[in-house]
């Protein structure tokens, strides 16, 4: 991998920059849809390329339950299996320390999860998370973690964090696949003294890029910005950033300022086969009785396929007689805005008006489409 910083606003801590992969170059800020289990539901990987997305995420340990890292290994690796040629970035199976919280032990080995689909169990170490992200064949794949919920208490992070970095240094040694990219995650819980302890043992360790994690997982979005802006300010700069699992569009303009490279959420995708979607002015539930006679496209000023050819009326049914296409279009549509909106922020960053751009974007996002129209 080779990172440069083509261009740094003027005003605030954003910038652009242009990571080198193996499938591709991928222009940051940068979105990745997320494709949890080789696949981004509902959307094929055409779609994908041609709604701007650059690099999508899979997830480690979804994956190794199912279908299981042989059977991709023997399909060529992950690219070929889910037919994506472009660069990809592996989670490590951390976040469902966190979200399996209830089918889970930790140990200093690892962690044993009860299958979720079957009961049996399954021992995930972080040699083990890096051997199946090395047969899965992602660009960029991630150490393995523990994020810790929240809150938590003091003596429950700090001991957290110290098993992090046991599994980082782990992971950093049985790291073997010279094509790929190990990057290291930052974890502390909303503890500045702990975020700081776990970027100088990162950089002491040594990886080529830094995720952010253990952040939207509970706790007030105020105290998320403050931890996030405060993490970013320690990470060096001549390496990308990647702030995981949030979020929503008024929160990653925030965030890109604080001079986050990358931003992964399911928001998007989840939100879109829900019946909810994404507008310059905000949120708009298009299930909501009002839309029913309303012929209008979802947002008028969007060129997405859905807004080009569908009405508020007919996705609205769509989704109140449960067609499979309405989840697609919402889908496609909250892809494209995303997308799209950090197309603009790259423009407005190379301008040097990063600021005046975010400050415009919040003010109409926070209007509301319901109490706006």
């Amino acid at each position: 991998m080779r990172f440069a910083i083509i261009a740094e606003d003027k005003n605030t801590a954003a910038r652009v920059g242009r990571l080198k992969l193996p499938h591709g170059e991928v222009e940051t800020p940068c979105f990745m849809p997320v494709g949890t289990q080789g696949t981004v539901k509902t959307i094929t990987p055409e779609e994908l390329k041609s709604l701007g997305a650059q690099i999508v995420l899979s997830n480690t340990y979804h994956l190794g339950l199912r279908p299981g890292i042989e059977i991709v290994k023997r399909a060529g690796g992950l690219h070929r299996f889910m037919h994506w040629d472009g660069p990809m970035l592996t989670d490590s199976g951390g976040y469902q320390v966190f979200s399996l919280a209830d089918l889970r032990k930790i140990s200093q080995e690892g962690v044993t999860f009860s299958d979720h689909i079957e009961g049996s169990l399954h021992h995930l170490t972080p040699e083990k998370s890096i051997e199946i992200q090395q047969g899965l064949g992602a660009d960029i794949i991630m150490a393995f973690d523990e994020c810790p919920p929240y809150p938590s208490e003091y003596d429950y992070a700090c001991n957290s964090l110290e098993l992090t970095l046991q599994w980082a240094r782990k992971c950093r040694q049985s790291h073997t696949d010279g094509e790929q990219t190990l990057f290291g995650i930052v974890q502390g819980s909303v503890f500045k003294d702990l975020r700081l302890k776990s970027v100088d043992e990162l950089e002491k360790i040594g990886f080529a890029g830094y995720g952010i994690g253990g952040l939207s997982v509970g706790e007030p979005k105020l105290l998320m910005f403050e931890v996030a802006e405060y993490t970013a300010s320690l990470l060096p700069s001549e390496k990308p950033r990647y702030l995981m699992g949030t979020g929503t569009p008024d929160d990653i303009v925030r965030q890109i300022a604080f001079g986050v490279d990358m931003f992964d959420c399911s928001v998007p995708t989840r939100y879109g086969r829900n019946g909810s979607v994404f507008t310059r002015r905000g949120k708009m539930v298009v299930r909501n009785a009002v839309y029913k006679d309303d012929h209008r496209p979802l947002d008028e000023e969007c060129g997405c396929y859905a807004c080009r050819n569908f009405s508020r009326a007919y996705i609205r049914h769509l989704f109140n007689t449960g067609e499979i296409l309405g989840m697609r279009l919402g889908t496609l549509h909250n892809l494209y805005f995303y997308l799209s909106l950090m197309k603009e922020a790259r423009r407005a960053i190379s301008e040097g008006r990063y600021d005046a751009f975010a400050k415009k974007f919040l003010e109409q996002f926070r209007m509301g489409v319901e109490s706006s129209e």
